[in-house]
């Protein structure tokens, strides 16, 4: 049975708004009763438990199905890539000789690359077995592959990060940059790409979030393994817009064919040009912005047939805008559980702060910015918002002869 997105579920549960009945039960089964198109144009019905589920793990949880572990079906200490990178960095110590797992395994040890508290030995084999860390990437057997392109834009976006060139700023040494990037699988459009000074997650939630507020929210979106693409928030802001977060597998780059193949175009045709002038990371991203809305976007694509930005713009009726308001920012921020004491206060870094309403020895959950004090966190139960707390003022407290909360 075909997995059901978490947008549709999304929609069947915006269907319970608006459903006849005097209880829970009578909108259940009146919503049961509605027809729903899926993305591939289907028409799909849902039994009254199934909703009931989704419904109670949205309230619950804040999301439409049960809350599974983060690190489910992968290496929960390390990531398959750095597993690979200790294991290249110990094979030149053998020098040809024939080794096996365990001696790989060892190795790591001595040299200091990995620890047995990150990984056990028999974890260290299973691992090395599922993704084949030994095999030379040469001897790999290819998969079958066929060619494939979405029907209609924001369908898929595809992301990943490309080595970008040093930047020479000021009197201190050349600084690496790193483009991050998303394209459109159906009409090749780079809804956003940036160059930073890192790879990391919080430059590539500012990379994403641009693109949302540019191109609209894409129904999926595929990028590969890296520890900032797997990240707890990437999943999280993914799940709050109902977009299905895929990973590829491991050693398998051509997986993401249509971002690595404009990666190459950005090699043969942005980063031959002399960029001797650039000396800021402002001026290096001016330029790139340029080239991809002026030249990129506006050639013919030679699969297409026609310019990248008249393709997307044939199912501009069909994409969901991200509405520009503080309320869409609040699907970025960080989030945290923190238990509200007696008086209705709770702390977060390092200061006090007032909930909204009475939430007096509740459990709540807070949204807040990764800059810590100067923002004010936004108060969050059963994935309702309650509204933003405020810093504790003692002093008015004081002064208040009737507490009504």
């Amino acid at each position: 049975m075909k997995r059901v997105s978490n947008y549709l579920k999304m929609r069947v549960l915006g269907a319970l708004e608006y459903a006849e009945g005097d209880s829970n039960l009578a909108r259940y089964m009146a919503v049961s009763r509605i027809t729903f198109t899926d993305e591939d144009g289907r028409a799909v019905q849902f039994t009254w438990r199934t909703i009931q589920t989704w419904w109670y793990f949205y309230r619950k949880h804040g999301i439409t199905e049960s809350p599974a572990r983060a690190d489910k079906d992968t290496i929960r200490k390390v990531a398959p890539e750095y597993l690979l990178e200790a294991i290249e960095q110990v094979q030149p110590s053998f020098h040809g000789k024939k080794y096996n797992i365990a001696e790989i395994y060892r190795a790591c040890i001595q040299q200091g690359l990995l620890t047995r508290c990150q990984i056990a030995p028999n974890t260290f084999r299973r691992h090395v077995d599922t993704f084949d860390l030994l095999k030379p990437v040469g001897d790999a057997t290819p998969k079958a592959r066929l060619a494939f392109a979405k029907a209609h834009a924001n369908d898929l976006w595809q992301g990943d990060t490309l080595h970008g060139p040093y930047l020479q700023e000021g009197l201190h040494k050349p600084v690496k940059t790193f483009l991050i990037c998303f394209i459109d699988d159906a009409s090749r459009v780079i809804p956003h790409g940036a160059f930073y000074h890192a790879d990391d997650t919080p430059k590539l939630i500012d990379c994403f979030q641009t693109a949302l507020y540019k191109r609209g929210i894409p129904k999926a979106v595929y990028v590969d393994n890296g520890s900032n693409y797997r990240s707890k928030e990437f999943a999280m802001i993914c799940t709050r817009l109902g977009t299905v977060l895929i990973h590829t597998p491991v050693r398998d780059g051509a997986a993401k064919g249509k971002i690595e193949r404009f990666f190459r175009t950005v090699r043969d045709q942005f980063l031959v040009r002399d960029l001797s002038h650039i000396r800021s990371l402002d001026q290096l991203n001016g330029e790139f912005t340029r080239w991809v809305e002026d030249t990129y976007h506006r050639r013919e694509h030679s699969t297409l047939g026609m310019k990248p930005i008249d393709r997307f713009g044939l199912d501009l009726s069909r994409v969901r805008h991200l509405a520009t308001n503080s309320f869409s920012d609040e699907l970025f921020l960080l989030e945290s559980t923190r238990k509200v004491r007696a008086d209705n206060t709770f702390s977060y870094d390092a200061t006090r702060y007032e909930a909204p309403c009475d939430m007096r020895n509740t459990t709540i959950v807070i949204r807040h910015h990764r800059e810590g004090i100067g923002f004010a966190p936004v108060v969050y139960q059963d994935g309702r918002r309650l509204g933003e707390a405020t810093l504790v003022d003692l002093i008015a407290n004081d002064r208040r002869p009737n507490i009504e909360f």
